[in-house]
């Protein structure tokens, strides 16, 4: 997938903070109805709320945390609601449960009463469902009046084709917008799929993907010769496509599935990156941000004393600065400290740096030695261009030759490169 949907994101938070305020409320509806209702009687008088207030603020904080683990925040969400009861209703039971042992381990005066800790999963549980119910038909309505912000094109057979399109009027929240179709065959009749929708053969599809790629490529023929498959999945590795086919062959080619149901048809497609996730990503960035004024702070001073010396050493700025490919392949300009002559590739364009490459200032390769030169990068991660850890970003030179020699190399770039990766772990 090229672009993460606002949309989606938008719909995760709002769960969180939702299922946040409906767990609360579960459990202290729990204590309202055991301790002043009047439904149940008393034998003794009414106890402080202090514990209880922190026994409900705890099993909110875990009820998250319980639901992330359940997948109860995966979105976009397919399918009917009753579908997802099930799920609500474990993940209810796995919570009261948790909550009954931090009753017993959990020693106040007076201790905190068993009967709140039962009747609070059926009060819990009924809030929640009225709440995603309605949280079901808000994301719904939502996605009808946001529109279809997202294309995908499908190539293969055209009955299961024209199938999928149908399926894809009744999933609004998928956002998905049917922009064409394919055939790996003989061209469909004209009246199976909607008019404007065939565009042509395998040259055609490919044409497409480097003009102007979809957001997703469903392959409907399964029974795609293995070579030819290959080739349609490089493509869409290459243009940053998420990749997805009816199933057959699929399980073969990777072990990372991921299983979707659209209204009977199913759907596989490579698994979920973690920082697919929001909370994922809201806590990577939450450690690059500290991370880089760290290193901003302890940058300065190397700066301080290596500025002087490379104006002196050799004629040119202090800072060098070039263009990455950053996240989704968007171009970033990369600062460092500047090792090699001034205007060292005006004759010859972009080349590779060699391990003697005369290039480099003496100095420079001091600095390269010590990885000196890359201090300054903590200010691109601080802007939000770079991450700490993470792929080193290329040239876009080198990418356009990368991205045909090397499977699977534009993956990369699905997130954010980084100030240290694998590559550079291992040497």
């Amino acid at each position: 997938m090229r672009n993460r949907d606002a949309f989606d994101e938008l719909c995760v938070t709002l769960a969180l903070i939702a299922d946040a305020a409906a767990v609360f409320g579960g459990l202290m509806a729990a204590v309202w109805i055991r301790f002043y209702s009047g439904w149940i009687p008393l034998r003794h008088a009414i106890p402080p709320l202090d514990p209880y207030w922190l026994w409900a603020g705890s099993g909110t904080v875990l009820s998250l945390l319980l639901f992330q683990s359940l997948g109860l925040y995966r979105r976009p969400q397919v399918g009917s609601f009753a579908e997802r009861v099930p799920r609500l209703l474990r993940a209810t039971g796995w919570l009261v449960l948790l909550l009954f042992a931090f009753a017993e381990a959990v020693r106040v005066e007076p201790p905190l009463s068993r009967a709140v800790v039962i009747l609070s999963f059926f009060t819990t549980f009924l809030v929640l469902l009225v709440q995603r119910q309605l949280l079901f038909v808000v994301e719904s309505e939502l996605a009808r009046k946001l529109g279809r912000a997202r294309t995908v094109v499908m190539l293969g057979d055209a009955e299961t084709a024209a199938r999928l399109i149908g399926a894809l009027d009744w999933e609004p929240r998928l956002r998905l917008r049917p922009d064409g179709f394919f055939h790996t065959g003989a061209p469909p009749p004209d009246d199976l799929l909607p008019e404007g929708q065939v565009r042509g053969g395998l040259d055609a599809f490919y044409a497409r993907l480097a003009a102007d790629p979809p957001d997703e490529v469903v392959l409907t023929d399964p029974g795609l010769d293995r070579d030819t498959l290959m080739q349609v999945m490089l493509r869409c590795s290459q243009s940053l496509t998420a990749f997805k086919m009816v199933p057959d062959m699929f399980r073969i080619l990777t072990s990372r599935v991921q299983i979707e149901n659209l209204h009977g048809i199913p759907l596989l497609g490579v698994e979920r990156m973690p920082l697919d996730i929001l909370g994922n990503r809201i806590l990577k960035r939450a450690e690059d941000i500290a991370g880089a004024l760290v290193g901003l702070l302890a940058a300065v001073p190397v700066v301080l004393i290596f500025a002087p010396l490379i104006r002196r050493t050799s004629p040119g700025p202090v800072f060098y600065r070039q263009v990455r490919c950053g996240e989704g392949g968007r171009p970033f300009t990369i600062v460092k400290l500047r090792t090699m002559r001034e205007g060292a590739e005006s004759g010859t364009g972009p080349v590779w740096a060699s391990p003697e490459d005369p290039r480099v200032t003496p100095l420079g390769r001091f600095l390269r030695r010590w990885n000196l030169d890359e201090l300054p990068q903590f200010w691109n991660v601080l802007k939000g261009d770079m991450s700490l850890v993470g792929p080193r970003p290329e040239r876009p030179h080198f990418v356009e030759q990368f991205k045909e020699d090397v499977g699977r190399y534009m993956w990369r770039h699905r997130f954010k490169p980084g100030l240290t990766g694998w590559a550079q772990v291992n040497g």
